[in-house]
């Protein structure tokens, strides 16, 4: 008898534990459908499409890429999540800045660059307001400012409300760099040692080097003038980095850009250029005005350090063919070939071998590695990718080793534009810790299905919308790569002192790119980009200075109507869309594009068109 009710307790347990399971899960899966419920019936018939109908209604229809109609949540979290970050202002409206302020370039103002010494151009470096100084206001455009020409027409017109500066005009008038037509700028494409045209100075240029085979694919031209070489580069799918220093040519990098050309400010002084070792395939110098031989060589040093073993170095203008120009370049006979002289010794001493010299041209070539090379002055220490506020140094940088004197130093690349999807050497070397090629791939997976999700939630990238892209914290490159298809080009920024450097595998994928510091201002003219795109930024920067001045020098370089892509947390989404809107910006939360149970968000938003009054006075 006792067994018997031993067994019908343990029954009657069994039983009771199966009604508590069963409750469980009744309960777990009713939660699980109210909240799907939820959210279907919360989702709007038709998405909000701000990057076209600015202060619109919010129920605009889009298609896809296919045509199809598309529906995106506009989410609003701004109750339910609030984050307190270091120091960022709590003002409601930023009022316009003074239109004197209407070209500001925080970290390379001319009164501010004054202060400081000439010798080795350190005046025109970068030289940043202080948290004091810095503004809390928005910078303004012309009265008449309109959207700029699309491309390709830009490369050959600009308005001239836009930038109205006609000096270049009157100044290289002879040279073809800029004319004045109405109410709008053409460029001819002329350059000082290229009158007949970039495109014309390019073919001669490829009589002596292979530029259309794939081999070539990143450049750097100093001292760029209007960027006439690196705009023509283009066609031959050549990207360039042209770089020139705010200085007597007034506003030539702001040109370069508005003709969706990239560029940026900067010159070669004291330090080294934000750009890591090994970069560029080729590096040009069309009278640039650099003093190649002076310093025991200290700049060429510079171009060494971020040409590619192999890269070439081409150069034209004084010192070259002086037999026929010196005339004209009011220098005695004695002193270019000097000049000429110390070039070719500084040029033998870093194992370049000269390639030819035929006309106004000069070329020489990096060695693939230093096997055999004397290696009297190289540098022992420091990382040669570290370039952020560096001084430049009196030696030779180093290449990778080599196990034979035919293998090509850092690893050999695949011609574009393979080059754009293989696996960099840096990451199938090891060479970046913690990153790795199947991180590359996953990567490259991911921002398939991110750009078709961008091509709902902004106006397409194919449009013309578009040109000139910033990736504020670029990672792999991976946005740039895949948007290589497009009329667009991606400046890909890796944040100074990040823990990870991946700027190199960024030129190794035949991409550009810079270093920099978010809490400074950029090198650039405001207005100059039409996208820009931040994803974890604002994770990275929150406690290292105030949000708020990066949202400024956002809204300082965005173009009226430019777009903006945020990816991060909720609570950062939060806090960024409630300074933004106090920023005459129009913005919106939407999901994740693997849907609405992933944490990370996306906040889309749009610069809306004003400009400045037409009065003026001076900054103080």
């Amino acid at each position: 008898m006792a067994r018997e009710y031993s067994g019908l307790q343990m029954h009657h347990q069994l039983e009771a534990k199966r009604k508590r399971l069963t409750w469980i899960l009744g309960v777990s899966a009713l939660c699980i459908l109210f909240y799907v419920l939820g959210a279907w019936q919360t989702t709007p018939s038709s998405q909000y499409d701000v990057y076209t109908r600015v202060g619109c209604d919010n129920n605009s229809a889009t298609s896809d890429s296919n045509g199809s109609n598309q529906s995106l949540t506009n989410l609003d979290f701004a109750s339910h999540h609030q984050v307190a970050l270091d120091s960022s202002k709590t003002i409601s409206q930023f009022p316009p800045c003074d239109m004197a302020y209407s070209e500001y370039t925080p970290c390379q103002d001319k009164v501010r660059g004054r202060k400081f010494d000439r010798d080795m151009m350190k005046y025109r470096e970068r030289h940043c307001p202080t948290k004091q100084e810095m503004l809390l206001c928005l910078i303004p455009a012309p009265p008449k400012y309109k959207s700029p020409f699309k491309w390709p027409q830009s490369r050959d017109y600009a308005w001239y409300d836009n930038i109205p500066h006609k000096e270049l005009s009157i100044e290289k008038a002879v040279q073809n760099w800029i004319q004045v037509e109405g109410d709008r700028f053409r460029f001819p494409g002329g350059g000082t040692m290229f009158p007949r045209g970039a495109d014309a100075y390019i073919d001669d240029i490829g009589e002596l080097i292979p530029l259309t085979d794939g081999n070539i694919r990143t450049a750097v031209d100093t001292g760029c003038g209007v960027a006439s070489f690196g705009a023509y580069l283009l066609k031959r799918n050549i990207l360039t980095m042209s770089f020139a220093p705010r200085d007597t040519h007034e506003a030539q990098v702001q040109f370069a850009l508005e003709r969706g050309v990239p560029a940026m400010i900067g010159i070669i002084g004291s330090m080294r250029l934000p750009y890591p070792a090994r970069a560029f395939d080729l590096a040009h110098c069309s009278r640039c005005l650099i003093p190649w031989q002076k310093n025991g060589g200290l700049y060429l040093m510079e171009v060494d350090r971020i040409l590619r073993p192999g890269g070439y170095w081409i150069l034209s203008g004084p010192p070259i063919n002086w037999k026929k120009y010196w005339r004209g370049w009011e220098r005695t006979k004695e002193d270019l070939k000097q000049e000429q002289d110390a070039i070719e010794n500084v040029a033998r001493r870093l194992c370049w071998k000269k390639v030819t010299e035929n006309n106004d041209l000069a070329i020489w070539q990096k060695p693939i590695n230093h096997v055999g090379c004397v290696k009297e002055v190289m540098c022992k220490s420091g990382d040669p990718d570290t370039a952020w506020y560096r001084s430049l140094e009196a030696c030779i940088t180093p290449v990778p080793q080599v196990l034979s004197s035919d293998e090509v130093a850092g690893g050999e690349l695949l011609k574009w534009p393979e080059r754009a999807f293989s696996v960099p050497p840096r990451l199938s070397r090891g060479s970046v810790p913690g990153l790795g090629v199947d991180r590359f791939i996953e990567d490259n997976e991911q921002w398939k299905d991110k750009i078709a999700h961008y091509n709902r939630i902004i106006a397409p990238l194919r449009s013309g919308r578009y040109r000139n892209i910033m990736d504020m914290n670029a990672y792999l490159g991976g946005f740039a790569a895949a948007v290589a298809k497009y009329p667009v080009w991606v400046m890909n920024v890796i944040p100074a002192h990040i823990d990870y450097d991946t700027l190199g595998v960024i030129y190794e994928r035949g991409l550009i790119g810079t270093y920099q510091d978010w809490c400074e201002a950029f090198s650039t003219y405001p207005r100059t980009y039409d996208l820009i795109h931040a994803s974890g930024l604002f994770t990275l920067y929150q406690h290292r200075c105030d949000i708020t001045y990066i949202l400024l020098e956002m809204d300082r370089i965005l173009r009226p109507e430019g777009s903006v892509i945020f990816r991060d947390t909720v609570e950062l989404l939060v806090k960024i869309k409630s300074i933004t809107d106090g920023m005459r910006w129009k913005s919106h939360i939407v999901d994740h594009e693997s849907g609405p149970f992933n944490p990370e968000k996306i906040l889309v938003a749009v610069k809306t068109y004003w400009t400045g009054e037409a009065t003026k006075r001076k900054p103080k």
